[in-house]
């Protein structure tokens, strides 16, 4: 398995409860984005914080290895499967207009 995927799959595990609200959370927010959005952004700034933490390791351990030139894709490809989880993740922090 990539060094990624083991990561999202360690960063979700260990933080379940977390993932499992924002799951929730971000099915509604799909649904009536407006609505919730303040609810979405809270919630979501807790996920951004773990995922920056989660990426900042899985970078971290390429560019100590030698390999940082490649740590940018090891960070375009654990987005990516953060997407495929999350797709509307990328609208944490919109402020709608009343």
């Amino acid at each position: 398995m990539p060094k990624y995927k083991e990561y999202f799959k360690r960063m979700m595990g260990e933080n379940r409860q977390l993932f499992d609200e924002f799951g929730e959370i971000h099915l509604r927010y799909m649904q009536d984005p407006k609505k919730i959005q303040a609810e979405f952004n809270q919630k979501g700034q807790e996920v951004l914080d773990i995922i920056h933490k989660y990426e900042n390791m899985l970078c971290a351990q390429s560019e100590g290895g030698g390999y940082g030139k490649f740590s940018a894709n090891l960070a375009d490809k654990f987005h990516q499967i953060i997407k495929i989880n999350f797709p509307r993740i990328d609208s944490i922090g919109i402020i709608w207009d009343k």
